[in-house]
């Protein structure tokens, strides 16, 4: 408690704060301005798989350039950061996450086997041609996502609210998309993916209480460097690290879109629009939100939870209430308008862009017939 009190002091939080709000600005402006025009620049010019090998190439050189910056700027004043200690700490803090999370999901969601689902899942895997995950139906509302590890195993899991609202077909669709995590190692990717924020952030929070608190002796400051320097790299980093998270939530829309082709293989495109449509209807359609709000997982699911909470996340709402067929309701958000904003901050795409790019992933698979 003491060495938390020690880090976390009243103006270290308040130099926090400042850095969030610089932070966040930083976000908006990458949201509303710069990430939508280089999307739509470079989104007819290359493919998915260019798309996030580009994207993690940011990510992984961007965040070592970064760190070895704040490391040499933060030693030409004179203060070595301990950047061995703190990444050996973040990696160990995230492996022990990864190792024990699928156990603490058991727990936290009620995990119950499914011969039922379990041959759902069977059909999928060999369809996809991969070794079938353990199915477990887990009570919340529609939703189903991929967890595990090579100590747990690999798991599918499914909302029994989900599983009693769609079609077989669609069942396929939603099981051969998590299939599709599983086969892409996502949740294992995302994390390392992940570490790079981490480190910039903690990083940043070092040098900014270094510098306000301890930073400086007289001779630094004579040299220009000291605690207003320090404290400055620490402002830095924690910006930087807010950017990457952006780029990491980028890469996470890409291998969503991944997985979507992954499960439109498995049961064809238009059973996957289907089936992303009808989870999108009940999030719009009822009072889901405050359930969506509490989730400690969200991530983790086939529809971005985001999406329920935002209001609203599609420009001029498309107003469904029940009327019409599900492939009418398809058609329908396909032509709806995407807030870039509240897209550029997910990590999931939008609904209408997934079933856009349903729609050509439906094409390449009618060209291979």
């Amino acid at each position: 408690m003491i060495g938390l009190m020690w880090f976390y002091d009243p103006v270290t939080l308040l130099a926090l704060t400042i850095a969030y709000a610089l932070g966040f600005l930083v976000l908006q402006l990458l949201a509303a301005k710069v990430a939508p025009r280089v999307a739509a620049t470079l989104s007819g010019r290359m493919s998915l798989y260019t798309a996030m090998l580009l994207t993690a190439g940011l990510i992984v050189g961007g965040g070592i350039l970064a760190i070895y910056g704040l490391y040499s700027a933060a030693a030409s004043a004179g203060y070595q950061l301990p950047i061995g200690a703190m990444v050996a700490f973040i990696v160990v803090a995230n492996l022990l996450s990864y190792l024990f999370a699928p156990f603490m999901i058991n727990m936290a969601y009620g995990a119950r086997p499914s011969p039922e689902l379990q041959e759902i899942v069977n059909e999928a895997a060999a369809r996809a041609g991969v070794k079938p995950p353990k199915a477990v139906l887990v009570e919340g509302p529609p939703n189903a996502f991929a967890y595990g590890n090579f100590l747990a195993g690999r798991y599918v899991a499914v909302t029994r609210s989900l599983y009693e609202m769609l079609p077989r077909d669609e069942l396929l669709a939603v099981v051969g998309h998590e299939l599709g995590h599983h086969r892409h190692r996502d949740v294992v990717i995302i994390m390392l993916l992940g570490l790079v924020p981490s480190i910039l952030y903690y990083l940043g929070v070092w040098l900014l209480r270094i510098g306000l608190w301890s930073g400086a002796s007289e001779r630094r400051d004579r040299e220009g460097g000291g605690g207003v320097y320090l404290a400055a790299l620490g402002l830095l980093g924690i910006v930087l690290s807010f950017i990457m998270q952006v780029a990491v939530l980028a890469f996470s829309r890409l291998r969503e879109y991944y997985a979507d082709a992954h499960g439109a293989q498995v049961a064809g495109a238009r059973a996957m629009q289907r089936a992303l449509a009808r989870i999108h209807i009940y999030y719009q359609g009822t009072g889901a939100r405050e359930l969506v709000e509490r989730s400690s997982i969200k991530a983790l699911f086939i529809y971005a939870l985001v999406e329920a909470a935002a209001s609203p996340f599609y420009s001029g709402g498309w107003g469904y209430r029940g009327s019409g067929s599900i492939d009418a309701i398809v058609e329908q958000l396909k032509r709806a308008e995407v807030d870039p904003v509240q897209e550029v901050l997910s990590d999931h795409p939008p609904i209408p862009k997934r079933l856009r790019f349903l729609d050509t992933v439906e094409a390449q698979l009618h060209s291979r017939l």
